[in-house]
């Protein structure tokens, strides 16, 4: 059987791309299911958050929630997908394990990774979340930069229960967000 030219070339890009990811994926917590190594990541990437950017600290302070992602692994080539794993604190106690994941189609070559949090500012957003059966980003959810994370004030907090601030990116797509990622309770 003759393979074309494009095909060998399209599958080739895809095996490279997967070899690039596979020892992001691995340090993602997908081959280990010890809740110390995601509280460990949680605390690690909410010490770099609360030193790097100022701002997340009073976010931090006025939430009744945060779900920290410490680590999401984002490929494709065409088709793409991402995963993470994190934890939901409250009162900087974990209470809860989440996974994160989406699938995405278009033009996209490449992989990055990520990590993220989501302030929830009220009571209401909180409970929302906790209650799901699979919470997705979406309507209601403020994203913030990294630049902005150093400056977000009173007036943020008092407008939008769902806060999430993207930070620490490193790879080769441009530009991660939260929509579409779905997020659901794990037991690790």
């Amino acid at each position: 059987m003759a393979i074309s030219r494009r095909t060998f070339l399209v599958l080739g890009a895809s095996s490279l791309g997967l070899a690039a990811c596979d020892s992001a994926i691995m340090g993602n917590g997908v081959n280990s299911n010890a809740a110390e190594t995601i509280d460990a990541r949680v605390e690690s990437s909410k010490t770099y958050l609360l030193e790097r950017y100022p701002g997340a600290q009073s976010l931090t302070a006025n939430a009744k929630g945060v779900l920290y992602m410490p680590l999401v692994t984002e490929a494709g080539f065409g088709f793409g997908g991402a995963y993470g794993r994190g934890a939901l604190q409250i009162n900087g106690m974990t209470v809860d394990y989440y996974s994160a994941t989406s699938a995405s189609f278009g033009f996209q070559v490449g992989a990055q990774q990520y990590a993220h949090a989501i302030f929830f500012l009220t009571e209401d957003a909180l409970q929302k979340f906790r209650s799901s059966n699979g919470w997705a980003a979406g309507a209601g959810v403020e994203y913030a930069t990294p630049a902005q994370g150093a400056s977000i004030g009173k007036d943020t907090t008092e407008l939008d229960p769902v806060v999430a601030l993207i930070f620490g990116q490193q790879g080769l797509i441009a530009g991660a967000t939260l929509q579409g990622v779905k997020y659901s309770r794990i037991i690790p």
